[in-house]
């Protein structure tokens, strides 16, 4: 038997606020968290504008010898996922053997990686730390989660890039849904704002190069040239509706609907026609039954790439149909916390989360010029009240790789 499946926790260090209510306060307020990079020295970078995490604490998630042995992603990833425990209250509530953790990151620890390389080069291979592995390796954020929490359920690490936490988040889904465990820790984390990443993310024509933070990241406008990397993490508990309703958990929303897809066309570049990721959309709302005329909110991946963003708008005509596409409200959180990456869609999960929950739609803000290619409502600069029923996320990896997660707002 299927099984339903609620939101019952909330955690995140992102660019506008390092816990959940901070986060969404500055996020209704369309507040910009890009500005001038200060974790390197940007005087040969293309380069110089990205949006960090501010005034981030490990210690108040962890002691100093984890600090020392673990890479920044993991840090942020810990502090979410503690976050996201504390506000569900359901520790010792369940089996651990039926709590479990998904928890992906796309790059994993590139700030150990760089270390470590310029120790081997500098020193040679005795200078190099023999924690080394066990900072870098992308899965290590879900273990030091499960190690700490006693989750001992099903267990994995997603890495489908930009999709990876929204993946993770759906297969987490699919794991309650289908009868596997009775809660999961989701979502991702990310830490590559460096010299190397930034490089190679230049390198490869991905990055806006303006130095103006106000005109960088601008998804769905005509200027847009670019996205600007952000970091942090967003973890969502996740668990089975009658286990949250019998131990009396609070309950923000369920997830009723996701869908897995692949272009299957370039390592970079979307699919001109959008089929892949109007395929993923169509899953997530089949799936989740949402009715014709359902008041819906879409928050896009829309990452203010040229290619992207005009992908995105065609995708999401294709699967809603162009007119109820043109009636939807649709809004890109990246215009204020830069691109995530791997933590980015359990984040934009969050938002449709709370926006169900507070009937409130977060601004795309930077928005000034229209473009033809993307001629849908993209809520421009300022939020809005909106009583809504169901909300979708999207999110597009390299790699060929969409990712929809489908909610409906929780009436008790």
């Amino acid at each position: 038997m299927e099984r339903r499946v609620v939101i019952t926790g909330l955690g995140a260090v992102t660019p506008i606020g390092n816990d959940v209510p901070t986060f969404w306060e500055n996020a209704v307020a369309g507040k910009n968290g890009i500005g001038p990079i200060t974790k390197f020295d940007t005087t040969n970078s293309k380069v110089n504008i990205a949006a960090e995490v501010k005034d981030f604490n490990p210690l108040l998630y962890m002691e100093k010898p984890q600090v020392r042995k673990t890479d920044l992603f993991t840090q942020y990833a810990l502090a979410a996922a503690d976050q996201a425990m504390q506000d569900s209250g359901i520790a010792g509530k369940v089996d651990p053997e039926r709590l479990g953790v998904y928890v992906g990151s796309g790059v994993g620890g590139m700030d150990t990686f760089v270390e470590e390389v310029t120790k081997l080069l500098n020193k040679g291979p005795k200078g190099v730390s023999p924690f080394f592995i066990t900072k870098m390796i992308t899965n290590i954020a879900s273990g030091n989660i499960a190690i700490k929490h006693n989750a001992q359920g099903p267990s994995m690490c997603v890495v489908t890039a930009c999709a990876t936490s929204a993946n993770a988040v759906g297969e987490a889904f699919r794991a309650i849904k289908h009868g596997y465990a009775d809660a999961m820790i989701a979502g991702g984390a990310e830490a590559t704002i460096n010299e190397m990443a930034i490089a190679g993310f230049a390198n490869c024509m991905a990055l806006c190069t303006t130095n103006d933070p106000e005109n960088a990241s601008m998804p769905f406008d005509k200027r847009r040239s670019g996205f600007v990397m952000g970091e942090g993490s967003a973890v969502l508990i996740l668990e089975e509706y009658e286990h949250a309703v019998q131990r009396g958990a609070k309950i923000y929303a369920e997830v009723c609907g996701y869908g897995n897809t692949n272009d299957a066309h370039h390592v970079t570049a979307p699919h001109p026609e959008a089929v892949g990721p109007a395929n993923a959309v169509k899953q997530a709302m089949r799936e989740a039954g949402i009715p014709e005329g359902a008041a819906l909110y879409i928050n896009a991946h829309g990452t203010s790439t040229p290619l992207n963003d005009k992908t995105e708008t065609l995708a999401f005509k294709k699967a809603l149909g162009e007119e109820r596409a043109r009636q939807t409200p649709i809004s890109s959180t990246k215009s204020m916390t830069g691109h995530m990456l791997g933590a980015t869609g359990a984040l934009e999960a969050i938002v449709c989360t709370l926006a169900l929950q507070n009937g409130v739609v977060p601004p795309t803000i930077h928005y000034q010029e229209a473009d033809p290619e993307c001629d849908l409502d993209y809520v421009p600069n300022t939020a809005r009240k909106v009583e809504l029923e169901y909300a979708l996320s999207t999110n597009l990896g390299f790699g060929g790789h969409n990712a929809c997660l489908a909610f409906k707002k929780y009436n008790g």
